[in-house]
């Protein structure tokens, strides 16, 4: 059973944006703060928002001012909004809870910046 599906990922260049989507199984949904995460190459996956289910969200000092997390409690779904793109965001971007449930990763979208 796939829990989790991202996409929106994609080429861009420095300081162009993307929304990137969530698609989420109900019962993971409705429970538990949902975050965004991010894997580079040669890099551990680490948090960089996060939601609770109230709506109060939080960000990692790297993108801080510049992504925007959100949530449509109706459609089981989250977003993430990436403005102002570095270099250094690209990376592969996966959402899930916060705490993290293991066996519930997507594939994830990637991000790609570059000129």
């Amino acid at each position: 059973q796939v829990q989790l599906v991202e996409s929106g990922g994609g080429l861009v260049q420095p300081g162009g944006s993307l929304r990137l989507s969530c698609a989420a199984s109900a019962s993971i949904f409705r429970l538990n703060t949902m975050g965004w995460y991010r894997q580079a190459p040669g890099k551990q996956r680490s948090l960089v928002a996060t939601i609770t289910r109230g709506g109060t969200t939080n960000y990692s000092d790297s993108v801080k001012g510049r992504f925007t997390i959100s949530r449509d409690n109706a459609k089981n779904t989250v977003f993430l909004q990436t403005n102002n793109l570095k270099v250094e965001d690209t990376a592969v971007y996966y959402c899930n809870t916060d705490p993290f449930i293991d066996l519930a990763w997507g594939q994830g979208t990637q991000v790609t910046v570059s000129s």
